[in-house]
């Protein structure tokens, strides 16, 4: 009878507990809550495209929907982009060509394990300078996203590095004055780290539409500030 009475309890416990497990699941997938793991120890929030896909929020604490597809565009140096940005990026090229400055995308789009590579690789650069496992990972993260919160899988992140005719400087400082009128913002602000986790990149711009980016620019925040403005 003691035996009988387990069995029944414990099925009703596995009973209650897929019950809560599909409840959480519809809440997450109406994002009200984060999409829970329950055969893992990683909670996730999944990004949405409820302001549009243009402004999107992929950072340290969303991740890229995984059914997420992107239709590419491939530069003249083999670089990829979301063909909707790549009107507005080549006239913010020519815009800047005109004054002058060499400047090129040094890298676009990314798939999932090109990031996981990159993050691989900068976790072994501090390693090797004397940092412990955990101390190589952190430091990596404020360098390079967590593979599947990187916006360069969104296609619709830029690096833009300054060819030999022109110094770094130069096409930063133009960047970050123009860039704003094409649509595009400086993601990873200096003064904005506490908030997006990144440290200061000035090569790395984000195509969220002239309309969001000049706001963004003339109010001097960051993409997380603005999005939770309208929302």
């Amino acid at each position: 009878m003691k035996y009988h009475r387990k069995r029944k309890s414990c099925k009703l416990g596995i009973i209650f507990f897929l019950m809560a497990a599909v409840l959480m699941c519809v809440l997450a997938i109406n994002h009200i809550v984060p999409v829970p793991n329950f055969f893992g120890d990683i909670n996730r929030n999944i990004a949405n495209t409820d302001n549009g896909w243009n402004l999107i929020l992929v950072n340290h604490d969303n991740y890229i929907p995984d059914d997420y597809e992107v239709e590419l565009t491939e530069l003249s140096n083999g670089e990829k982009v979301d063909s909707r940005i790549y009107p507005e990026l080549q006239e913010m090229f020519n815009a800047a060509r005109a004054e002058g400055l060499g400047l090129h995308v040094a890298a676009g789009y990314r798939t999932q394990e090109k990031q996981q590579e990159l993050l691989d690789e900068k976790i072994v650069a501090y390693e090797n300078e004397g940092n412990s496992k955990s101390e190589a990972r952190k430091l990596a993260e404020q360098w390079v996203a967590i593979p599947g919160t990187s916006e360069h899988q969104l296609g619709i992140a830029v690096d833009i590095n300054a060819d030999a005719a022109s110094s770094g400087d130069e096409v930063y400082n133009w960047l970050a004055e123009n860039g704003y009128k094409y649509g595009f913002i400086k993601r990873y602000p200096s003064d904005k780290t506490d908030i997006t986790g990144i440290i200061n990149e000035p090569w790395h711009y984000r195509y969220v539409g002239k309309e969001a980016a000049k706001e963004i620019y003339l109010r001097g925040i960051c993409l997380e500030e603005y999005i939770e403005s309208i929302t």
